[in-house]
């Protein structure tokens, strides 16, 4: 078992109040995104928001490396920069189960994850970027779909959009287009709660929005500078409740994520889908993501320079070696508790949902 102290174990939506948006130090332009009207958009946004503003005379961004890994990391997480997508980005990934296929608008993510799942994924200090392009980025998606199949698309894998929506607007625009299509569905996931400038908007049902959320020892522990599970669960309710614009709300979901076995865990996650029932207490289309903790050597690697205090346990000792078809591992939790803990999640949600779909346990 994991060891972690126990910090506020109920979790309410009740008096609740907003997270403070991020405001990065430094917006950075390059001379590409600035020649894109979506990047003139951007712009625009930071402009009212009185935020330090610098353009770069080239398309490279520099000026983010410290004196070592960790300077690095706070001077690249306090950066907003703004770029084009490179054509690399145009070529899609599959992205079972959560998706057919991943798309990006922006990459990294504002805040502090200590079990960061883009540690060792993305190269380089780990700024946020944000793509110009966004318009082309859009029209690249049809060329993925099927003739009269439904085709979904995860916008979340490599940034948390809502975190820096109101940076950008990128995300309202993604699901204005969703919105239009017939054939073609939008996922995203998120850690925060600014979600009202999404509430009008006409999805017409193709946008499911999910929260990431997690037990009140880990939430409140690992997960620096997000939202409150209490506040995610809290914008989740907005979400789903309908509305005059459209006649209906979002679609929604929980990912719970990343589950660990600490000590009381049943306890602790029973306290959060009470929490959790609290603020779906309506009829609404829910699914629920289960999704274990693991790591990778690498991203161990990364972790510990970024988070060099952290109580995350990635001792290898503990868990079983999980292998992909490329021959990279995975450190997992070993069979039985695996199976403990699914049995658990499965019983909870469809003794309190049972109308609510369980996508996927990994």
């Amino acid at each position: 078992m994991i060891l972690l102290s126990t910090t506020k174990d109920h979790v309410s939506i009740s008096d609740t109040q907003p997270t403070k948006l991020w405001m990065p130090e430094r917006v950075i332009f390059t001379p590409a995104a600035l020649d894109k009207p979506w990047g003139q958009n951007i712009l625009t946004r930071v402009q009212s928001l009185n935020l330090p503003i610098e353009e770069l005379p080239r398309n490279r961004l520099t000026g983010l490396r410290g004196e070592d890994e960790r300077d690095t990391y706070n001077i690249a997480k306090r950066t907003l920069a703004v770029v084009t997508a490179p054509p690399s980005k145009f070529k899609l990934s599959p992205i079972p189960p959560s998706a057919d296929w991943q798309f990006h608008i922006a990459e990294g993510c504002p805040a502090h994850c200590q079990y960061c799942y883009l540690a060792g994924s993305l190269s380089g200090p780990p700024v946020i970027r944000t793509y110009a392009n966004l318009p082309q980025i859009l029209e690249n998606l049809a060329a993925y779909e099927r003739l009269e199949q439904l085709t979904t698309y995860e916008v979340s894998c490599y940034t948390d959009p809502l975190g820096i929506e109101h940076l950008t607007g990128s995300l309202a625009e993604c699901i204005r287009y969703f919105g239009m299509r017939t054939d073609a569905h939008l996922r995203c996931v998120s850690k925060f709660d600014a979600v009202d400038g999404l509430l009008n908007l006409p999805h017409n049902g193709h946008t499911r929005f999910r929260m990431s959320v997690n037990a009140a020892p880990i939430s409140g522990r690992f997960e620096g500078g997000t939202a409150s599970v209490a506040s995610r669960l809290g914008a989740l309710r907005k979400l789903a409740l309908p509305r005059e614009s459209d006649g209906g709300g979002y679609p929604v979901g929980l990912v719970v994520a990343p589950i660990m076995p600490i000590d009381d865990w049943q306890m602790h996650y029973g306290r959060l889908f009470d929490a959790i029932s609290e603020a779906l207490d309506m009829d609404c289309d829910l699914t629920f993501e289960l999704i274990s903790h693991r790591f990778t050597p690498g991203s161990k690697e990364v972790l510990q320079t970024w988070y060099p205090q952290s109580k995350l346990d990635m001792d290898e000792a503990k868990r079983s070696v999980k292998r992909n078809k490329f021959g990279g591992i995975k450190y997992v939790y070993d069979a039985d508790t695996m199976k403990t803990m699914k049995r658990f999640f499965t019983n909870e949600i469809q003794r309190r949902f049972p109308n609510a779909e369980i996508l996927y346990w990994t």
